[in-house]
This record gives C-alpha cells, structure tokens and sequence, in this order.
C-alpha cells in the first residue's frame, strides 16, 4: 500500500494539478473509489480494501480536508472533484477504471462517468443519491450550522443517530454508545464542513440519462440519513442501471451488510468485459 500527491505527476494535460492525498494499493483492473462526506477510504472502504485488491489496484484519493489532502480555501465544485479523481487513477497509471462511490461519492462517480466516460468501464453506486432528500438535505443544514457554532460533540451524536441502525442503537449499552460517539469525533476530517456544504448544493439528475457505464446501484433500505428512495431514483434514472438492496442496512455498513455487499459487487464486476493489455 502506498500514499502520494498526485501534483507533480499528471501525465494528462487537460486534467487539474492536484495535491490530493492519495491510497493506491493491489494490482489488475482498477477501481477509483469515491468516498463520503465526513469520511475517507479507510471509513468508507476499510472492511474490503484487502479483498479487493487481491485482484484490483485501488486507487483511493481523499477529498480536500480528509486523509493527509489540505482543506479547501473556497467551496468545493463537484466538476473540479470528479477531474482531481481522475487525474489521480490517471497519475497512478490507471487510464480507465470502474468507479465505487459511497454516500456523496456516489454523486461523484455519476460526474466523474458524465465528464470523463472514455475511462469509467462501470459505476458502482451505495448508499446515493442524485441530489439530496429532504432528510439529508436537513441533516446537512444542522451539521453544518452545529459545526460553525464549534459544536462538534452534537455533530458526532447526529452522525451515530443517522448512520447507526434501529436494531443496533436499540441494543447498545449507554458507555459502548459513548464510544461509538467519542470515536466518530475522532474520525471527522478537517474538511467535513466543506463535504456536506457541496452535499446540499449537488445535483447529477441531468447526468443521468446520458450515462452509459454498466451500473450497479446498491440501496440500504435501513438507511436513515440517506433515504432508500434516492438510490432507487439513481437506478431509475440510469439506462440498464442494476438495483440491489441491503435490507435492513444502514448507512454506515457493518461487518455482515459489507460482507454481502462485497459478494454482490464481485459478481457484477466480474461480469465486466476484461480489460484490454
């Protein structure tokens, strides 16, 4: 495994400069992954980042203010994200990839595949959305306004409330709760404002239709801070677009829902043509 900026070694000039940090990790055809808001590779794919590149490279930027990448000194543009994605598969040697995003990632693969379709083979799309519900949508506004007011201990509670299942919250000890709290404190990035400022301005829907790339929408239908509803918007709005649900998942997979959606995103990728040498 290994982690680098990508500024100094774009080899496309019609891509951005870029000082993104970077995981790049295994060897074969390459998945670009596109994580969350408030999140990173290691958060958002952690659990099969081993299996996955037993036969794929990963290549893992971390958006402005997460990972090692320096925050953003202005509003984040979803265009200019999804080129800094591609510039880095691009500086890791990697011309074309499927894309896996979570959450917001997956916004961001739908632009990345509508800016740049010569190189996405196949999207793989969790827990997403083509703008945000009415639920994300508020949950964005307060962690926002929270945030500003420098109250971050409510920002991680509203965070496990969102991303934890019924059935766990519902069988979790006051102190494990407290840790659950304590470590999503830890775990924010520098950048989460920023992350869920561009959640409430995103919108792909006129994307859609034009996209082309084998896709695989992948709903949990437990999810509490993005609504179901939104992934199967994303399914519908996608030509030949492939649905699967997670029942019961949240939004934060846990070890099994991971387990299961692994299975299912192997399947659909190794239905995938394969990759000329």
């Amino acid at each position: 495994m290994s982690e680098f900026s990508v500024g100094d070694m774009i080899t496309d000039s019609s891509l951005p400069l870029s000082d993104l940090d970077v995981l790049v990790k295994g060897n074969g055809p390459a998945l670009l992954l596109a994580h969350g808001a408030g999140g990173g590779i290691q958060g958002n794919f952690g659990l099969v980042l081993d299996d996955l590149a037993q036969d794929h490279t990963l290549v893992g930027p971390h958006y402005p203010g997460a990972g090692s990448s320096p925050v953003a000194t202005g509003p984040l543009d979803l265009d200019d994200l999804a080129d800094q994605l591609v510039a880095a598969a691009v500086a890791a040697g990697q011309e074309s990839f499927a894309v896996l995003g979570e959450s917001l990632g997956s916004a961001v693969a739908v632009r990345v595949a509508a800016r740049h379709p010569e190189r996405v083979r196949a999207l793989v799309l969790t827990a997403g959305f083509p703008v945000a519900d009415p639920v994300l949508d508020l949950a964005a506004r307060l962690i926002k306004s929270l945030g500003e007011a420098g109250r971050w201990d409510d920002v991680a509670r509203l965070a496990c409330l969102s991303c934890m299942s019924p059935s766990d919250l519902a069988g979790i000890d006051p102190a494990d709760l407290d840790a659950a709290v304590a470590q999503t404190l830890a775990g924010m990035p520098p950048g989460m404002l920023d992350h869920f400022d561009l959640v409430s301005r995103v919108d792909v829907r006129p994307d859609l239709e034009n996209l082309s790339a084998p896709t695989l929408v992948v709903a949990p239908t437990g999810d509490r801070l993005v609504l179901p509803q939104s992934s199967y918007r994303l399914a519908a709005g996608i030509p030949g677009a492939k649905l699967i649900e997670l029942p019961g998942a949240a939004h934060i997979l846990n070890e099994a829902d991971r387990a299961t959606w692994l299975r299912h995103v192997r399947e659909f990728l190794g239905a995938l043509p394969a990759v000329s040498v």
